[in-house]
């Protein structure tokens, strides 16, 4: 079993929003502008994360969450690493909204939550990066 219980994050600036469109919709132009986009079609659900400003008034969504990267890329066989980063936040009421990549995984929480959730995480060993404020153990 590989794991690792200690990991370099990014927290980036950018205002995400999570999106619900039908799940046979067409995927709009406004859901990939910007760095970071996310589109999951599933049988019940078009899931679109993205750039909060591009999002039309009327789109079901949450909006307001910034993301954080877990630097990688990260072996597809590796374990525990959601777990080693979801488990403080959770204990502390810090909602988190999970995208795994081919090459690593982010986590978006709300923008209410961030620095608590940086603090959070650094508390526990993981190295995170904040607009160029670099929070370590």
């Amino acid at each position: 079993m590989n794991t690792i219980s200690r990991l370099n994050l990014t927290l980036f600036p950018d205002i995400l929003a999570v999106c619900r469109l039908d799940p046979d919709g067409v995927v709009p132009s406004w859901a990939c502008a910007g760095p970071f986009t996310s589109i999951t079609r599933t049988p019940a659900e078009l899931s679109i994360v993205c750039l909060q400003r591009g999002v039309p008034d009327g789109v079901r969504c949450e909006r307001g969450w910034r993301y954080l990267a877990v630097e990688g890329p990260l072996a597809l066989g590796l374990t525990g690493i959601l777990a080693s980063l979801t488990g403080a936040l959770a204990l502390t009421g810090v909602s988190v909204f999970a995208i795994s990549t081919f090459d690593t995984d982010y986590l978006l929480v709300r923008e209410a939550d961030a620095e608590r959730a940086v603090e959070l995480l650094s508390q526990k060993g993981h190295r995170v990066l904040n607009q160029g404020v670099d929070h370590k153990e």
